[in-house]
């Protein structure tokens, strides 16, 4: 058995083929579970390296451009394959993740993240491509289900493993949990992830009654070897107008990925561990409906539909996530049923999308699969590096309350009652200010004496580091406080409108709206392959 050559002479019996696809799903949720778990100790990392907020974004800005370019090399496994792509990837991901939590510094810390960007850029679309491989069109929605629940359940393994395991561990240990695993995935993977040979990769395979068929007419065919014109019969609106539309319309799932942690502690003043906590239930409904939406998806024969109204319900869950924004004593579990609608909506659209879009592509050029990805993969990390880069300028909050926040929160309680002592006497404080420490002049400190005492004195002398970073950042920090809300549900309100430009761009793709003509469709198909079996059978 060789671990470089991967290809399969014919299409795997189903034990086979669900094995394959298993490890394909697995070292997808493994490779996201790798990329999130930074964004889960955010607060924590930024704390250790010294790290602003503009910074920290930077990190998604740079990793997201990169991965953009990896997406569009990662088209040539149309030439190259996908399979060593998807587990030599894996295994560098590892690595990086194990070496992050020493990185000596920021700028090293940087290198590494978008480095491991440009990893997922190209696993991003090698495995939707061997999904596609091994799930015929009518077993696609519910095999790219369960490839889009590689990031959905990556997110879950984040949030579940740090809320349940932050309280007695570093992030760097968190890091290093995720590089572990990874690698035991790897080894999965080496040994026992194949792939179609070109041949039988580059046909359209309906439903697996054409396998017969499809290794008959394989036999005959010669592969091109250059992938000559792929790209430019996937650089047509059909591929770019709904690999946009899909793009903008996960501007929420961006920001749930990146900023949830930080939203919910600037806003709401959740810790690190119970915002991951609150997470969980998105992810973990996302999961569900991407199952449910790709079975129901496939029994129906239709995905624009289903695309429609999970549409239309993201809309409607998003208006009211921003709604809420505003209101800071919004319960916890509100929040939580909110997010099992919003994962449930989300995984409804893009099940049955990630189908819909592999069918569009099949439709202009079966054996460019993976280049029509790639396009869907830049433009993706594209829009993410955008979106990332223009929170911080619509979202001014964040900076002062990540930033000084918890430093100004903690100054409060250990200077509380110095403070009391200070608002107490504002006119006599602010007089002493002018002057440098014990330089006042002495009828000053005799009044500061006769007025405050001597012990009231001592204790704000005592607090004096205290009152320092409350006077320095105390006033942006609660400005940042009280216009926080505000521009978060402006922000949300952004993604709302994603998800509406979404809609439209759903009627540009291919496939049927009804059931009924859909199954015609799959009949006519089955007694055309019949037929061309027939006429084949005396040759073979």
């Amino acid at each position: 058995m060789s671990l470089w050559h991967r290809d399969l002479p014919a299409y795997p019996r189903p034990a086979h083929r669900y094995t394959y696809l298993g490890i394909v799903v697995v070292t997808t949720v493994v490779l996201y579970y790798l990329l999130y778990i930074q964004y889960a100790v955010a607060t924590s990392i930024m704390a250790h390296y010294d790290m602003t907020f503009g910074y920290f974004i930077l990190l998604s800005v740079v990793g997201n451009a990169v991965g953009a370019f990896a997406s569009l090399v990662a088209g040539l496994a149309d030439r190259w394959g996908r399979a060593n792509m998807v587990v030599y990837g894996v295994l560098l991901a590892a690595v990086l993740v194990l070496f992050l939590p020493s990185a000596p510094d920021r700028t090293t810390y940087l290198v590494l993240f978008a480095a491991l960007y440009f990893i997922e850029g190209i696993v991003l679309v090698a495995t939707p491509a061997l999904i596609r491989d091994f799930s015929p069109q009518l077993g696609r929605a519910t095999a790219m289900g369960s490839w889009t629940m590689g990031p959905i359940v990556g997110s879950l393994v984040v949030t579940t493993v740090t809320s349940a395991t932050l309280d007695t561990s570093t992030w760097q240990d968190e890091l290093r949990y995720a590089g572990v695993v990874a690698l035991v995935v790897f080894v999965i993977a080496l040994f026992g992830l194949r792939e179609l040979s070109p041949a039988l990769r580059d046909q359209v395979m309906v439903s697996l009654r054409d396998r017969a068929l499809v290794e008959a007419r394989a036999r005959g065919l010669t592969p091109e070897p250059g992938a000559s014109g792929h790209w430019r019969r996937m650089l047509r609106p059909a591929v770019l107008g709904p690999a946009f539309a899909i793009s903008v319309y996960l501007l929420f799932y961006y920001a749930a990925v990146g900023n949830l942690v930080i939203y919910y502690s600037a806003v709401h003043g959740y810790s690190e561990q119970r915002a991951n906590a609150l997470a969980n239930w998105y992810w973990g409904a996302s999961a569900l409906g991407l199952i449910a939406a790709g079975v129901l998806s496939d029994r129906l024969r239709v995905r624009k539909p289903l695309m429609v109204a999970g549409g239309v319900g993201s809309v409607a869950g998003t208006a009211v996530f921003a709604a809420l924004a505003t209101r800071t004593d919004t319960g916890y579990y509100t929040f939580a049923w909110l997010f099992v609608a919003m994962g449930l909506f989300s995984g409804l659209t893009y099940a049955p999308w990630m189908a819909a879009f592999t069918e569009t592509v099949e439709r202009h050029d079966p054996a460019a699969t993976a280049t029509g990805l790639a396009v869907w993969g830049w433009i993706l990390r594209v829009v993410v590096a955008v979106s990332a880069a223009f929170l911080p300028v619509a979202v001014t909050s964040v900076t002062p309350i990540v930033e000084h926040g918890h430093e100004v929160q903690a100054a409060q309680a250990e200077a509380g009652p110095a403070l009391a002592v200070v608002d107490a006497h504002p006119a006599l404080f602010a007089e002493l200010a002018r002057h440098p420490a014990g330089q006042a002049p002495p009828e000053l400190q005799a009044r500061a004496v006769k007025e405050v005492g001597p012990a009231g004195l001592a204790l704000v002398a005592k607090a004096q580091p205290q009152l320092e970073v409350l006077q320095e950042h105390g006033a942006d920090v609660q400005k940042a406080s009280e216009e926080g809300p505000g521009q978060w549900r402006d922000w949300w309100l952004v993604c709302m409108g994603g998800q509406i430009l979404f809609l439209p761009f759903v009627f540009v793709m291919g496939g049927r709206w009804s059931p009924r003509r859909a199954r015609e469709d799959a009949e006519a198909h089955q007694r055309a392959v019949e037929l061309e079996l027939s006429r084949l059978a005396p040759s073979a």
